[in-house]
């Protein structure tokens, strides 16, 4: 696997990449000067708080605004040719406010509704003049707050009707922590950009495509930009802090000849635009997925499976993320309507007691590589900081909003949300350790005597992961489904390692993490995007690979259309 073979690189991709460098504008702000949005947010905030009150003296006891403002620009070429090319500047005010007080607020689970109780998913942000206009921008959060007012004052009155007729709260924690203010004003970030420059690159990294027929579609994309956060709230809290995010991504799918799809991808991440890799290494990038989604088509597929497996690294990373990392976020131990698996744990051993997990988005690198799930202050004010979660196996503490859960009343940094939506705990960069490595070829090797120690005849090597999907919920099945896109079978006797396709990998978090036998000492990084109920946040996940005594695979769903019936317009064209 190691020894893969590497395509010439075009030299005018060189080129095209040398200019995109040096026309690349570093990027500056308005040295520590505080935006005058800032000062207008305050004088707002202070009017709501002596202002604000019901006809029956309900007043907020807390309120903040959060401004989000984002740059961003996307193009993307399919076979050397633009199909997007997009600018988009938005700018979003999200109201967070609570009456009632730290104890008993407005946001406490209404519990014994029809269905899921959507008052955590108050969300609803309020888009703002571009153009710092201040009586524009002044209508806008004045129109927001008494909004949110209204359906706070209506929702306190139905917490407490709800809590006379209910049986008593299985959790007793405050709905909202005390934490001391946040003061930081970092500057205005801005970067330019070449758009002509950008097109130029997708569309010479996408032509190669145009030599492979047997690929259904395809396309490279770079996307970046800038956000600004601006942030004030009634405890004293006055924030403006900003960050760069850029990606180029590669994609490419085919459908075998069972009809199933099959699809590989590959992503580069850099806080900066002149910090996305060099033209030899995205064509390289280009040529793998070409090889990898190739090498699937002509694959078996693999029957349903349960037994020892290897997860590569990044693949861990992601397996971590989508089986462990939300089940130990705060307010799932909280909620009556979720399964809260570690609820009542803290103390004891939840993973072996050679695994350690962190949660740190102060990290901004690891090995030289960018992480996305960096971040100064989370979405409540509260500095970023590491969360040791587990050490040597035992459970220590949970990814901390500001709502507390039993016998964790602080923020530890974890509330997190994409604009417009309200905030929950989330990951930001999990972090996997171990004190039981070994170098990857004796973890492979480990394998193998697994193998013959169960009777197999061969072991799974996963090692890519598209994502995965996990029910934390109570009334449903406690179960993971996380989604392989390259699998391996290591045979026993010795034969070489064969690409498989077509399984997903299922099981239960409980038993899944007792099945853990040793580790590799190959940590690597996973960037992504992840989704649940505060929407889309950027994460990373560090893992090493990681040897399971037992694993299980399903079949993967897939279609029943054949594959194209006319050659596609590129084979056409090499007749």
């Amino acid at each position: 696997m190691n020894g893969r073979p590497r395509m010439p690189v075009p030299s005018l991709v060189s080129a095209v990449v040398v200019a995109l460098t040096l026309l690349a504008v570093p990027m500056y702000g308005l040295a520590d000067e505080a935006h005058a949005l800032l000062g207008l947010m305050q004088d707002e905030l202070n009017l709501s708080m002596e202002k604000l009150v019901a006809p029956d003296g309900t007043k907020p006891y807390f309120v903040q605004y959060w401004i989000t403002d984002e740059n961003e620009v996307s193009v993307a070429a399919t076979l050397g040719s633009i199909t997007s090319d997009n600018v988009a500047h938005s700018r979003t005010l999200d109201v967070d406010l609570r009456c009632g007080d730290y104890a008993l607020d407005s946001t406490r689970q209404i519990r014994g509704g029809r269905g899921f109780d959507m008052g955590f998913l108050r969300g609803g942000g309020q888009s703002l003049p571009l153009n710092d206009d201040p009586l524009a921008t002044r209508h806008a959060i004045w129109l927001a707050t008494d909004s949110k007012f209204k359906d706070a004052v209506n929702r306190l009155a139905q917490v407490k009707a709800n809590l006379k007729v209910k049986v008593e709260e299985e959790d007793p924690a405050d709905d909202f922590s005390h934490e001391a203010p946040s003061v930081h004003i970092s500057p205005w970030l801005r970067q330019s950009y070449d758009r002509a420059q950008l097109a130029e690159c997708v569309k010479e990294y996408s032509r190669r495509f145009r030599a492979e027929p047997l690929i259904y579609s395809s396309s490279v994309r770079i996307s970046g930009g800038v956000t600004n956060r601006l942030a004030v709230n009634s405890e004293g809290s006055k924030l403006q802090f900003g960050r760069s995010l850029w990606r180029i991504s590669v994609a490419a799918s085919t459908i075998a000849d069972d009809g199933m799809e099959l699809q590989q991808h590959k992503t580069f991440d850099s806080t900066t635009l002149e910090g996305l890799p060099s033209d030899d290494e995205v064509i390289q990038g280009v040529e793998e997925v070409i090889r990898d989604v190739l090498a699937l088509r002509d694959a078996p597929v693999v029957e349903p499976y349960s037994g020892p497996a290897i997860l590569l690294n990044r693949a861990s990373a992601v397996f971590f993320h989508e089986i462990f990392g939300h089940r130990i976020e705060g307010h799932r131990q909280k909620d009556v309507e979720e399964g809260q698996t570690y609820a009542k744990k803290i103390g004891e051993e939840i993973l072996p007691p050679f695994i350690s997990v962190s949660d740190d988005p102060t990290r901004q690198q690891f090995n030289g590589i960018d992480l996305k799930g960096y971040y100064e202050f989370d979405d409540e004010c509260v500095p970023a900081q590491q969360a040791r979660l587990v050490e040597n196996g035992v459970l220590k503490t949970f990814l901390m909003s500001r709502s507390p859960t039993r016998g964790v009343t602080k923020s530890n940094g974890h509330g997190r949300r994409q604009a417009g939506l309200d905030v929950c705990s989330r990951m930001g960069n999990t972090i996997i350790e171990s004190t039981k490595q070994v170098p990857i070829e004796a973890l492979r090797a480990m394998l193998i005597d697994e193998c013959k120690k169960q009777g197999k005849d061969f072991g799974l090597l996963f090692t890519d992961i598209l994502g995965g999907q996990t029910t934390t919920g109570r009334y449903s099945p406690q179960a993971f489904k996380v989604v392989p896109i390259l699998v391996y079978k290591v045979y026993a006797d010795g034969r070489p390692d064969e690409l498989v396709r077509g399984v997903d990998i299922v099981g239960t978090p409980l038993t899944c993490f007792s099945q853990i036998l040793c580790t590799g000492d190959d940590p690597d990084v996973f960037n992504g995007y992840c989704g649940a109920e505060s929407g889309s946040i950027p994460v990373s996940g560090i893992s090493p690979s990681i040897l399971v005594e037992q694993i299980e695979v399903e079949k993967k769903s897939k279609s029943q259309d054949r594959p194209p019936i006319m050659p596609a317009p590129i084979g056409r064209e090499t007749e």
